[in-house]
C-alpha cells in the first residue's frame, strides 16, 4: 500500500486549523526555555511561520532563519509582521543548508513526526548549532490523545476510515524523543508535557476549522454524504457544548530540549 502524503499547501487554512492551536503550544513552550535575547535563531519546518513569528516577538533575537519544503507556506509566512526581521528559504530538515555552528538555537515546532529520519533530522539541528547552542522541539502527542485533531480521527477510525497521518507518529512519544536526543549526544536533556486548550465558537466552527487540514479535508470530501452526517453525529456526541454553545478542546504536546556539548 502506497502512503498517501499530507501535503501542506495553503499557509492561510494552517494559519486557522493548526496555527492557532501552535501559539498557544509555542508560547508556554518559550516561557519553559527562558531563552537569552540576542540569539541566532533557525526554526525548522516553519511552515506558515506561526512560531517563527513568536521567535521574534518573544525572544528578541538578532537572527532568525525559517526553513520549510512549501513554498506555498513560505510565501504566508513572509506576509507577517516578523518577516522584516526573520528570513525564509526552502529546504530540507534532513539537509539544512547552512554550515556547522551557524545559530545558537535549533527549534521545530510540531514537525518531527513529518521528518522521514527523526534521527537525521535532530543530528542536522546539532549540526548547526554552535558548541554550547540549544536544540529543542514541540510534537503532538500523535499516539496519547494529544493530538487536537484526535476527536474526528477517533470517530474515522471507529467507522473504519484511514486518512493519511504523518510517517514517523513514533517520534513524538517522550521516551522516543529522549532517546533521539540523548543519541545525537545532546547533554543537559530537560522534557516537559504541555497543555493547552481552545475554545470554538460552536460546532460549526469546530467542524468547519478542522476540516481544513490538508489530511481530514479531502478524506471527508471523498466520503458519502450519510457516512459524513454519521461522523458529525458522532464527534458532536464527543464534544458536548457548553451553556453558551461552545466548544471546548484540549490537547497535549511533548517539548524537549538540550544542548550541543561544548
Amino acid at each position: 500500500m502506497v502512503e498517501q502524503e499530507i501535503l501542506f499547501d495553503d499557509g492561510a487554512a494552517y494559519e486557522q486549523m493548526m496555527g492557532v492551536w501552535s501559539r498557544l503550544v509555542g508560547q508556554l513552550f518559550l516561557d519553559w526555555l527562558a531563552p537569552s535575547p540576542g540569539l541566532r535563531w533557525i526554526d525548522i519546518g516553519c511552515g506558515n511561520g506561526a512560531f517563527t513569528e513568536l521567535l521574534v516577538k518573544r525572544c528578541s533575537p538578532v537572527e532568525v532563519q525559517g526553513i520549510d519544503p512549501s513554498e506555498a507556506q513560505l510565501a504566508f509566512a513572509r506576509t507577517r509582521t516578523a518577516s522584516d526581521l526573520a528570513k525564509y528559504c526552502k529546504g530540507d530538515a534532513m539537509a539544512l543548508p547552512f554550515g556547522d555552528g551557524s545559530f545558537d538555537a535549533a527549534v521545530m515546532a510540531l514537525v518531527l513526526v513529518f521528518v522521514p529520519e527523526p534521527a537525521k533530522g535532530v543530528s542536522e539541528m546539532v549540526r548547526v548549532v554552535r558548541p554550547g547552542g540549544a536544540v529543542a522541539t514541540y510534537m503532538w502527542d500523535m499516539l496519547g490523545g494529544g493530538f487536537p485533531l484526535d476527536p474526528i480521527l477517533l470517530e474515522m477510525q471507529a467507522m473504519g476510515i484511514a486518512p493519511p497521518r504523518p510517517p514517523r507518529m513514533d517520534a513524538s512519544r517522550m521516551e522516543a524523543l529522549r532517546d533521539l536526543w540523548i543519541g545525537a549526544g545532546l547533554e543537559d536533556v530537560q522534557t516537559r508535557e504541555i497543555t493547552v486548550s481552545r475554545t470554538f465558537a460552536n460546532f460549526d466552527d469546530f467542524w468547519t476549522t478542522n476540516l481544513k487540514s490538508p489530511a481530514l479535508g479531502p478524506t471527508v470530501a471523498a466520503m458519502q454524504s450519510e457516512d459524513v452526517d454519521t461522523l458529525k453525529l458522532r464527534v458532536r456526541a464527543r464534544l458536548p457544548a457548553d451553556a453558551d454553545d461552545h466548544i471546548i478542546c484540549d490537547a497535549r504536546a511533548h517539548a524537549i530540549s538540550g544542548c550541543r556539548p561544548k
